[in-house]
């Protein structure tokens, strides 16, 4: 028989147990994060009626989109959780109650070209209000709390949410009559990061027709300095020019007054009149946020207002606001970064019982089911292989507990308890075993995944 050579297709990760680990404690302190707000989690299909997410259609989504067919059926597998999400409320929405609070963490795919950090199968993490008909700006308003709360409980502290509202963007746009190219202006200002102002100002002008003095003004209105303050300082004197404008205004005014409320710090948060997200389906707020000590990372984590979620699907006003965060390519850079912390309790157990033969498996057993009921998590080393092998095991896999046990131990109703960094070990009973050993993790089951 030809054996195939075992490997991973280009653009999919796989991670080694430890990563594992800390893997899913990004995603468990997400889910904690989002429940703190009131958010039910959500889970949809992986694959769907290729009709269902091809809805919109066309541009790079149907090129990159992993389409097949089974039988008779046209299917396609999902390329965000924000298609599904609209199917789902449109489908079930006599029976959802609104504001629809949800998150939702999984995995979608995209057949683009793999690269450094960017992956063809990656975990999204979205979070989104839907409301029936309208929703109220103070949904908009509390989004940089769940932002801030989910970033501060993962250990990130250097980081600042830089929002703006498109109706801001949409009202300036029409003072300077670019109404009607609005969408492609958008869309380039979004580039401001990767291509600089010097080409986004040539774009505007040689691919765009926006006459010189127009974008003059558009450069310089974008590149206002100082602080929110003085932002929205600088915004207020436009007030009276355009209605759409004064609208974004107030809005953006209402998300900013409630920062301190909300508890997010100053120094977290910021106004940013260049972000645009160039999807046209963002309507008011827009978010992005940013690491402080890695700018070239770009937004880690955006999202805003939108009109319309399920627009395709019913006739129903659905509108809505949310936030994503590519989980698999924010995790990837953190790595990359060595910001992920080493002191993180990786191992698959906190503790190892050790039976030395069988007459003591007994009492082994209810040792280790004693140290579960702690909350200790516990294996038995179940294999009869030496002495040697059984502590190597303990060793190797980073168990930082081994509870020996042999006929003595047994007799007694006590483990021998060896601490696997310092070597000591003392004689405890099973109660008292998980008692020094819920002590001694402590500060290890506290430590957060990034390091401050």
């Amino acid at each position: 028989m030809a054996r195939i050579k075992p490997h991973t297709l280009s653009g999919f990760m796989e991670l080694l147990p430890a990563d594992q680990q800390k893997m899913e404690r990004f995603m468990e302190t997400l889910r904690q994060s989002y429940a703190l707000y009131g958010f039910t989690p959500l889970d949809t299909p992986v694959i769907e009626a290729a009709d269902v997410l091809l809805a919109k259609g066309g541009g790079e989504t149907e090129k990159q989109i992993y389409r097949f067919e089974k039988g008779d059926s046209d299917l396609a597998l999902r390329f965000d959780l924000t298609v599904p999400l609209a199917k789902y409320v449109a489908l079930h929405y006599g029976e959802l109650t609104f504001p629809f609070r949800r998150f939702q963490i999984g995995k979608v795919y995209r057949g683009e070209r793999a690269q450094r950090g960017r992956f063809r199968e990656f975990y999204q993490a979205d979070i989104d209000v839907i409301g029936d008909g309208k929703l109220d700006i103070m949904n908009e308003a509390e989004i940089p709390a769940v932002i801030y709360r989910t970033f501060t409980a993962l250990g990130l502290e250097r980081f600042r949410i830089r929002v703006n509202n498109r109706k801001i963007l949409n009202g300036f746009f029409a003072m300077l009559g670019l109404s009607e190219r609005a969408g492609d202006v958008m869309r380039t200002i979004d580039k401001l990061d990767k291509i600089g102002a010097d080409k986004v100002r040539e774009t505007l002008t040689a691919e765009l027709g926006v006459p010189d003095g127009a974008a003059a003004e558009l450069m310089a209105f974008i590149a206002c300095p100082g602080g929110t303050d003085d932002k929205l300082a600088f915004l207020a004197g436009y007030r009276g020019r355009n209605e759409v404008f004064d609208a974004g205004l107030d809005e953006l005014s209402t998300v900013v007054g409630y920062l301190g409320a909300f508890g997010v710090p100053r120094e977290n948060f910021e106004v940013d009149l260049t972000i645009a997200r160039g999807l046209d389906y963002y309507t008011g707020t827009v978010y992005e946020t940013v690491l402080t000590d890695h700018p070239e990372i770009g937004s880690v984590c955006s999202g805003g207002r939108y009109d319309n979620l399920a627009e395709y699907y019913t006739d129903k006003a659905l509108p809505g606001v949310g936030i994503s965060i590519g989980v698999t390519r924010l995790f990837y850079v953190l790595q990359e970064q060595k910001m992920l912390s080493e002191a993180l309790l990786t191992a698959p157990a906190e503790a190892v019982v050790i039976p030395m033969d069988g007459e003591c498996m007994a009492f082994a057993v209810e040792t280790a089911t004693v140290l579960r009921a702690a909350g200790v998590r516990t294996q038995v080393y179940f294999e009869n292989k030496k002495f040697k092998q059984k502590i190597g095991y303990a060793d190797r896999a980073g168990i930082p507990f081994a509870l020996i046990i042999g006929g003595d131990e047994a007799a007694r109703g006590v483990a021998a308890v060896k601490d696997m960094v310092s070597g000591e070990q003392e004689s405890l009973t099973p109660a008292g075993a998980a008692e020094k050993i819920t002590a001694a993790l402590a500060a290890r089951r506290a430590t957060r995944l990034i390091r401050g």
